[in-house]
């Protein structure tokens, strides 16, 4: 019986392979950068199970390079996907945007409005008074979820564009509360307010 293969021995070594070893690299990069993030994060149950994958598929490519050392291309189908598994990684993990965020911001210009409509959104925000090189200041500061932090930034825009804010991850907090709709509702009622 004759054996047929659907690509014949060239295609396969010089296209298929690489192509291969390519998109294996992109997952298990992927997979990695992930891992790490979640390993900053305390996340101590699925770090260590994508650890499993990161690695099974981290074998299945080298082993591809180690059969074909001959072709060139698969050293740079590999490098590729290790570039391209990087990116791929960062943008899942935005995309995911696990975790809690402190957003700390300053503004000369009075804030109390953007305050206000901040706490009147359910977020928790702490005021202070200070003085910068050329005047007081207020500086506030709210921790968020991550998810949250384009909201926030578009809301500081747009009461303050030329307000001057960082936005730093947490690893850990001691107490911290993320406000529910259930105690929003409690929140601006005990403060005299109404959800718009």
């Amino acid at each position: 019986m004759e054996n047929t293969t659907v690509f014949s021995p060239a295609i396969w070594n010089w296209i298929v392979i690489p192509f291969l070893i390519f998109v294996a690299r992109i997952f298990d990069v992927t997979i990695g950068t992930l891992r790490i993030i979640l390993v900053s994060k305390g996340v101590k149950l699925f770090a260590p199970m994508l650890g499993f994958f990161e690695v099974l598929i981290w074998l299945l490519a080298i082993g591809q390079i180690m059969q074909n050392l001959d072709n060139p291309i698969n050293y740079f189908a590999y490098a590729l996907g290790f570039a391209a598994g990087t990116y791929a990684g960062i943008v899942t993990e935005n995309k995911i945007a696990m975790g809690v965020a402190l957003i700390r911001v300053i503004t000369i210009k009075e804030a109390s409005k953007l305050v206000e409509h901040l706490r009147e959104e359910g977020r928790m925000i702490t005021v202070i008074d200070a003085e910068g090189n050329r005047g007081p200041v207020k500086v506030f500061f709210t921790i968020d979820k991550r998810k949250e932090l384009k909201s926030i930034v578009k809301t500081i825009k747009q009461f303050n564009p030329n307000a001057f804010y960082t936005i730093e991850d947490i690893n850990f907090v001691n107490q911290v509360m993320i406000p529910t709709k259930k105690h929003t509702r409690r929140l601006l009622k005990l403060h005299g307010l109404k959800r718009k």
